[in-house]
């Protein structure tokens, strides 16, 4: 596990750093409770704290309900409280604070290993959990939600010197794929396109039904047609097995490129006008639209 260490003793800091290194975690290191809060937040690996209540400028108190007021169900974390004077803070006033479990300290390597090894299966289990509930069930992409979460935190990543483009991806004619093959047939399109997205390593999710978007931060209308392109061409490549004949299928994409202003409707908005327009002109093609509302066919 990865543990943010919180304790004004540096004696303290050191032992029990080193039992954690000793028992195959990584650790770093604070006195300041404020310093220590402001790296959890903003570091989502650290997966567990580990604080003293003698703490300052927060003490161990305040500085769990801060940690667990930021930390939602997306953001799984352990928090395990020490101190040397238990008696001093009904464990159960340690616990509504936040904190997970309560440790005497110092902690022998035994206690803190097992209490350790405690919080990593909920973790795991919570982490799972999260997964599942971010993964559409037939593609094993990201559902329309996580898409949409991972798509505001790009737009707010995106500038000038960031460009990010969006690709909207539609299977061709499936509708008549699933009247003249059967729905188990279209499946198996569905997932055929879904793992032609996986080879991008780009964001890629299921918007619903045939539709999909792949996010692209770092690039542009340029890089992000190259990609487009390719990706019509290996899904017209594809053969999928049936039972009379061997179905071939395509697919149309539309483009769109973040600019100042965009939030993710715009964006995506600008993506769907050029799909629409791809469609329009015969499917099995590749449009972009500007921010100016012009659509041009770039594959």
């Amino acid at each position: 596990m990865h543990v943010a260490l919180v304790d004004p003793s540096r004696v303290v800091r050191r032992s029990v750093s080193e039992m954690l290194v000793a028992g195959g975690h990584s650790v770093v290191a604070f006195e300041d409770s404020a310093a220590a809060l402001a790296h959890v937040s903003a570091d989502p690996t650290v997966d567990c704290l580990l604080t003293s209540l003698e703490v300052h400028p927060l003490n161990g108190l305040e500085l769990c309900w801060s940690l667990r007021a930021q930390a939602d169900e997306r953001r799984p974390l352990t928090i395990l409280v020490m101190s040397a004077s238990r008696d001093t803070r009904p464990l159960d006033e340690v616990l509504d604070s936040g904190a997970d479990d309560f440790l005497a300290k110092p902690p022998s390597a035994q206690e803190l290993y097992g209490r350790l090894r405690s919080a990593e299966r909920v973790l795991k289990l919570q982490t799972a959990l999260i997964r599942q509930a971010d993964t559409d069930h037939l593609t094993q992409l990201l559902n329309r939600g996580a898409l949409m979460r991972g798509a505001r935190t790009a737009i707010d990543a995106a500038s000038a010197d960031n460009p990010l483009a969006v690709l909207q991806i539609d299977i061709d004619h499936f509708k008549s794929i699933n009247d003249r093959f059967g729905h188990d047939v279209g499946d198996l399109v569905i997932r055929c396109v879904s793992g032609v997205l996986r080879e991008s390593a780009a964001l890629a999710g299921r918007l619903g039904g045939e539709e999909f978007a792949l996010l692209l931060p770092g690039q542009n209308l340029g890089g992000a047609a190259v990609l487009a392109h390719r990706i019509r061409s290996r899904c017209a490549e594809t053969a999928v097995p049936g039972q009379m004949e061997d179905l071939r299928f395509t697919v149309s994409v539309g483009l769109s490129e973040w600019s100042e202003g965009d939030d993710i409707d715009t964006l995506l908005k600008r993506a769907d006008l050029a799909l629409y327009a791809a469609k329009k002109a015969g499917r099995n093609r590749v449009a972009a639209t500007t921010t100016a509302l012009r659509t041009e066919f770039v594959a």
